[in-house]
């Protein structure tokens, strides 16, 4: 008889998950969302669909004096028609807050991309598989399985040789965040290593990871699902999509941001809020969008395609974005002292760059992410930063 038939199993429920919005029941097993389901019927486009699926900052934390863990899950797994499949999406098994073993799962439905324009995708069902983490640290522990950040991720059943339970609840704030595929997760080889996860360890604070691949764009629905969610600190990091969409004109962009801000505002009138602009993007430093795929290389890489000579007329680059930015916290502040400003060249700018330059043009890679989330932690969570710890206990939540 294997050891895996002795296994005591547990159906994973919600109270096991963290850094999640929304779980679905399906089929198989619970689905969590980053997005509340009312959100989720005003989401325009796949693109957000999808990446509001994928589990990014998503894990299921438990106690237990288990030495073998299995995670039975379906993943739905993405590949672009004519490039090679990607490696399969990474678990991290954090034990005591610590990355202690990795693995990944086979098999999985497939999501073929046809035109990466438009995001096309046909769909192939495929089978669940398992997640093995064997000669863990013995005695009892907690432990965190960080799912993958780029895989859709239905979680079955959780399977060890001791029993668990649920996490204890440490006290630490819950920093909500949202951002572009770069707080995504972008480029960075596994689930604790994107940078908002690097940072929140930093930090010694709950992640509730709401960076979504192509689709920071200033949603309202985006906005009301902050409100509603009870969060210590919140960060915003805001610009790239709208320049790489051309989503909006200059006209257009400062009014959303401001109301925005409004409306969580009406949910977390007090707490710590910090807008993040871009960090360094020559390819959009001064050039608008769109952003087209440029594959003449050989390797996927981006390029901008919009004309510099119109940012006269309103169109958007990150130079201005970040002026934009900047200019609202100045005049907000005032009235609204818990809100603060980052220049995201703080985070990633020339040095950096020339020492991790962007692999495709866009996005960081690893070393980047880890260069970001090292300079966020500083800068934002040290004891002269906007997230120092206080004297005060965390707040309620939204009012």
């Amino acid at each position: 008889m294997s050891i895996e038939q002795n296994l005591i199993t547990t159906p994973v429920t919600a109270d096991l998950l963290h850094g999640h919005l929304d779980v679905e029941e399906t089929a198989h097993g619970l689905l969590p969302h980053r997005l509340p389901a009312w959100a989720r019927r005003q989401i325009p486009d796949d693109l957000l669909s999808v990446a509001e699926a994928q589990p990014s900052g998503v894990r299921l934390a438990f106690r237990t004096s288990a030495t073998t863990v299995c995670l039975d899950t379906l993943p739905t797994k993405r590949v672009y028609q004519g490039f090679p499949p990607p490696p399969d999406g990474v678990y991290d098994l954090l034990v005591d807050g610590r990355l202690t073993a990795q693995a990944t799962v086979d098999g999985g439905n497939l999501r073929t991309i046809t035109d990466m324009r438009t995001q096309t995708a046909e769909f192939t069902p495929g089978p669940a598989g398992t997640a093995r983490f064997t000669g863990l640290p013995t005695g009892e522990k907690d432990i965190e399985i960080w799912l993958p950040h780029a895989e859709i991720t239905e979680v079955i059943a959780l399977r060890t040789d001791a029993p668990v339970e649920p996490a204890r609840d440490r006290g630490r704030r819950k920093w909500l965040h949202h951002g572009s595929s770069i707080s995504h997760g972008s480029n960075a080889v596994s689930p604790s290593t994107i940078w908002p996860a690097l940072a929140a360890s930093a930090g010694d604070v709950e992640l509730i990871n709401l960076g979504f691949g192509g689709s920071a764009q200033v949603d309202p629905f985006t906005a009301r699902a902050m409100r509603d969610t009870p969060a210590d600190l919140i960060s915003l990091k805001l610009g790239i999509n709208v320049v790489n969409s051309d989503a909006m004109r200059l006209r257009a962009f400062a009014p959303a941001v401001h109301g925005f801000l409004d409306t969580i505002r009406e949910g977390h009138p007090t707490t710590p809020l910090l807008l993040v602009s871009p960090i360094l993007c020559p390819t959009h430093e001064n050039t608008p969008g769109p952003l087209m795929p440029d594959l003449s290389g050989g390797t996927l890489m981006f390029k901008a395609t919009g004309d510099p000579a119109e940012t006269a007329a309103g169109r958007l680059t990150l130079t201005i974005i970040r002026d934009v930015l900047a200019d609202i916290v100045d005049q907000r502040s005032a009235e609204d002292p818990d809100l603060h400003y980052l220049d995201g060249l703080d985070l990633y700018g020339e040095r950096d760059h020339d020492v991790f330059p962007l692999p495709d043009g866009i996005h960081p890679g690893p070393e980047g992410h880890r260069r970001i989330g090292e300079n966020f932690a500083r800068l934002v969570f040290a004891d002269n930063g906007p997230f120092a710890r206080t004297d005060q206990p965390p707040g309620p939540g939204p009012r």
